[in-house]
């Protein structure tokens, strides 16, 4: 029985287009991979990727023809991106094979056979073809992946990785996207004893698939699983020693509270609130600017205190990090709502962490009425001074309620 997609997204005229011009004259043109993926799983659908028979130059030149800007993305890998009015761009590359590979690139040589193509590809959910009438060509067993939730590798597990070790981190992270059960037992063994091959990876690369792992709805079982094999520990050392339990606490708070998934947060859920570790870390992964000074801010607030009374927290929020302290609360709401399904008595606790996460999430700093002009003209000299002095003022602001007036914090640089 023939499988068919009846899509908005496939019927595009755009797509239509280029599907068309593409497979003119004896040539072969598909959509292939997530998007005919997404469509199956009813997921949402981003990009639009294409395979064709067309050498590169030749895809080049008939997207040009029919109204395509060509950018040759990739054109030893085959890839050319044919961006349409409008700025939909859709990646289209040659059928290929894999010549030869070190773990980490490959060489390949260009082909006209689906089934060579689809035999290079790494999961079988993404060696889903599907022609402009949405007519489906599974070569591999995908459909039936799909159906099950099932994440496998195509052909050999341990030679689909040695191929490109980043396929480790890939099986775990489209576990955790579209996986059920447990993971395919081949893979996971492979996955295991390959693990070392990760250290043969850019640091970009691995952060890279770390984050959209941790993106995922629930990454808990994926976690828990790459934990088990040993490759959560090669990829995190950092993890090691404090636990993912917390994960999943933090995924039923977001979804409990309408949070949304932060996979930054989820991250601090799983390493400690160490500032020099995490600095290392950070340089090590190469996360990026925003997020190393994200984690590290998270590190140094202080834990979140329900104690504390509402007039010293937001004293604390003014002088501090709210963001920061938005990340400690949210993982504080996290742990203390797990407790309270055995102690119903937490609940109190659980309701002011809320409150509080929701002070902090969106704190906005009350302008400080009083400025760096306003205490020179009242004789502080300019530079060290008049910092200490704006500082000291901020705190008697903050300790009034934010309620002192300029007048009454000038008066008070006597």
């Amino acid at each position: 029985m023939t499988l068919r997609i009846e899509a908005d997204w496939l019927a595009d005229p755009a797509l239509q287009r280029l599907l068309g011009a593409l497979a003119e004259g004896g040539e072969e043109a598909r959509v292939v991979g997530g998007a005919v993926r997404n469509h199956l799983m009813h997921r949402e659908i981003a990009d639009v990727d294409i395979a064709t028979t067309c050498l590169p130059e030749e895809t080049a030149r008939r997207a040009a023809v029919a109204g395509f800007r060509a950018i040759p993305t990739g054109l030893a890998h085959g890839t050319i991106t044919a961006v349409a009015q409008g700025g939909r761009a859709y990646e289209v590359t040659t059928l290929r094979e894999d010549v030869s590979t070190d773990g980490r690139h490959a060489a390949v040589r260009f082909g006209r056979d689906w089934r060579t193509d689809a035999a290079r590809r790494d999961f079988t959910i993404n060696a889903l073809y599907c022609d402009a009438r949405g007519e489906v060509l599974d070569l591999v067993g995908g459909v039936a992946d799909v159906e099950t939730g099932t994440l496998r590798f195509i052909g050999d597990a341990a030679g689909r990785i040695e191929e490109d070790y980043l396929r480790i981190l890939r099986f775990f992270r489209f576990f955790a996207w579209y996986g059920s059960g447990r993971p395919d037992g081949e893979g996971l063994r492979a996955c295991a004893r390959l693990k070392g091959g990760l250290a043969r990876l850019s640091a970009e690369r691995v952060w890279s698939e770390l984050r959209k792992l941790l993106a995922a709805p629930d990454p808990s079982r994926a976690l828990l699983w790459m934990r088990q094999a040993g490759v959560l520990t090669q990829a995190l050392p950092e993890s090691e020693r404090w636990g993912i339990d917390a994960v999943h606490g933090l995924v039923a708070a977001e979804r409990a509270l309408g949070w949304p998934a932060d996979p930054l947060r989820r991250l601090q859920a799983i390493v400690p609130p160490d500032a020099a570790r995490l600095e290392e870390m950070t340089r090590r992964l190469k996360t990026g600017k925003s997020d190393r000074d994200r984690l590290a801010a998270w590190a140094l607030a202080d834990p979140a205190n329900p104690a504390e009374s509402d007039a010293a927290f937001r004293v604390r929020l003014y002088l501090g990090n709210p963001a920061a302290t938005a990340d400690r609360l949210a993982l504080a709401v996290a742990a203390e709502r797990v407790k309270a399904e055995g102690d119903p008595s937490l609940l109190p606790t659980v309701a002011t962490l809320v409150r509080r996460f929701g002070e902090a999430d969106a704190f906005t700093p009350p302008a400080l009425p009083v400025s760096g002009h306003d205490l020179a003209e009242h004789g502080v000299p300019a530079g060290p001074q008049t910092g200490q002095a704006l500082a000291r003022l901020r705190r008697i602001f903050a300790e009034s309620g934010f309620t002192s007036s300029r007048e009454a914090l000038l008066a008070r640089l006597s």
